[in-house]
């Protein structure tokens, strides 16, 4: 008998189209299947990790565009109005009318909410924002609110051209739970096994 050498691939297709009835395509199915699944579950893993790095990213270029605009003559009330302009300018809907579209409540900031993309598209905006303020030495409010709107609505303009119209993708899970329930699931993978007696 002759030994021949298959794929990964190969080995899936012979055991999944084989007869189950045989303990060895029995065994390669649910070898299989379970290699499948450990790959979803670390896959999805990896995304809900990304989302929560992209969260945290944004909520650091808001804290250093604040500061910078701070230092420019901009309070708090006015960074607000200036970030829930360049999320009119960004979603096509104020900061309001998306809490409600999104069912968000009002004490919570949308992008712990929104998904990984558009969380993306917020900091993108921010950081030109942040850049441009600097490098062209902006002062005061209204120049300031003007070029977040001009980044925002670029980088919208940049997603729809793609396709992608950030006020209808779907709500993700918040972010805070997706954190607990990270923390929790590595809590249990650290923790020692304790042997029988």
């Amino acid at each position: 008998m002759q030994d021949i050498l298959l794929t990964r691939y190969a080995c899936y297709l012979i055991a999944q189209n084989g007869d189950s009835r045989k303990q060895e395509i029995a065994f390669a199915q649910n070898y299989f299947a379970v290699q499948t699944r450990r790959a979803e579950i670390i896959e999805q893993r990896i995304l809900e990790y990304e989302r929560i790095k992209a969260r945290e990213k944004l909520s650091q270029t808001e804290k250093q565009l604040s500061g910078i605009l701070y230092e420019r003559g901009v309070d708090n009330k006015g960074f607000a109005i200036i970030r829930s302009k360049g999320d009119q300018a960004l979603f096509k809907l104020s900061t309001q009318q998306l809490k409600r579209k999104m069912q968000i409540p009002d004490n919570r900031p949308i992008a712990d909410f929104l998904p990984t993309i558009r969380i993306k598209a917020k900091d993108l905006a921010a950081e030109m924002t942040s850049l441009n303020v600097q490098s062209k030495d902006m002062k005061e409010q209204n120049p300031i609110e003007k070029e977040h709107i001009d980044n925002s609505s670029a980088v919208r303009k940049m997603l729809t051209e793609r396709g992608i119209y950030p006020e209808n993708l779907a709500q993700a899970v918040d972010v805070k739970k997706l954190q607990r329930k990270l923390e929790s699931e590595e809590g249990k993978i650290k923790k020692p096994i304790k042997k029988k007696k």
